[in-house]
């Protein structure tokens, strides 16, 4: 298994990745992954995407325009639209390697990538298989979790974000995670312990921000309405103890879709990333691929 940065073109931007190279000279399934809400690639996905090379999967790996190694300015911008253009162009810069059997394409996603895979995969129409771990799937429910006064606050950092988007000034960015009671687009219980153990030891937290303007367009993004038009393999982990992305979506979708696998977990949102879950849901996506999407 070997791991190159690789670049490609997203509506005139680069995207930055990793591609990992499995070996073996046939063409090999290619497994897309990118982060969750305002996350980059240094988060969290290196050990599952080796995982997935050393069982014989190419794996591309990239950043979001506006975020981590990626072009874009200004920074920390999520735009949902964009997000999705740049799903589309990492799947058709996939299929354009030599190494990867066109055809045999699977995608990746976890939290808010967990929602964006399913659209992903609905537009594409040739997707192979898809894994949403603990999937943001209805942007009104994943609303409703957060207390009335992080809502207002949430409330206020876009519409100051527009506003100043007008005014032709910079950003209003906040926090993507902090304490409960701080202005964030994260704050429940242990979320900020959690991400000290997903993320290198060397990681900059400060860069952890994204702009106010997303959170008005969150309430309107719900991908789990595809459900059903979601005819391939699908695998729908979800973590009992979620306060960030609820499970009641997550359970109907998978009830709508012809192949999907429901699988639940007795932990907490981002206990998934972590010992000893994460042992159990990675195996447990190894063991899908191999029935979804087998090497040849």
């Amino acid at each position: 298994m070997q791991r190159e940065n690789i670049q490609f073109v997203s509506k005139g931007l680069k995207c930055a990745g990793w591609f990992y190279r499995a070996s073996g000279n046939a063409r090999l399934p290619c497994i897309i992954m990118a982060p969750g809400f305002g996350g980059v690639k240094e988060k969290g996905l290196d050990p599952y995407a080796k995982a997935f090379a050393e069982a014989g999967y190419h794996v591309l790996v990239f950043d979001y325009r506006h975020y981590g190694e990626s072009e874009g300015d200004p920074r920390c911008i999520l735009d949902i639209e964009k997000q999705l253009e740049d799903w589309q162009a990492a799947i058709v810069f996939a299929r354009e390697l030599k190494e990867v059997d066109p055809e045999k394409i699977i995608l990746w996603g976890t939290s808010f990538s967990g929602g964006h895979v399913v659209s992903a995969a609905v537009k594409d129409g040739r997707i192979a298989a898809v894994i949403s771990q603990v999937p943001n799937l209805n942007g009104h429910a994943t609303a409703s979790v957060n207390s009335p006064i992080h809502i207002i606050q949430l409330f206020y950092a876009s519409v100051r974000d527009k506003c100043q988007l007008a005014f032709g000034k910079r950003p209003f960015y906040i926090p993507s995670f902090g304490k409960p009671g701080d202005l964030a687009a994260m704050t429940d219980p242990g979320t900020l312990e959690a991400f000290t153990k997903i993320e290198p030891s060397d990681y900059d937290f400060s860069k952890d921000t994204v702009a106010g303007r997303v959170f008005l367009n969150v309430l309107s993004y719900s991908p789990g309405k595809l459900a059903e038009k979601m005819t391939v393999p699908w695998l729908v982990q979800i973590a009992q103890y979620d306060k960030t992305t609820p499970i009641g979506p997550a359970i109907k979708a998978a009830k709508q879709a012809p192949k999907a696998r429901l699988i639940m977990y007795k932990c907490g949102h981002f206990e998934m990333y972590i010992t000893p879950n994460f042992n159990q849901v990675l195996q447990d996506q190894l063991l899908f691929l191999k029935q979804a999407c087998p090497i040849d």
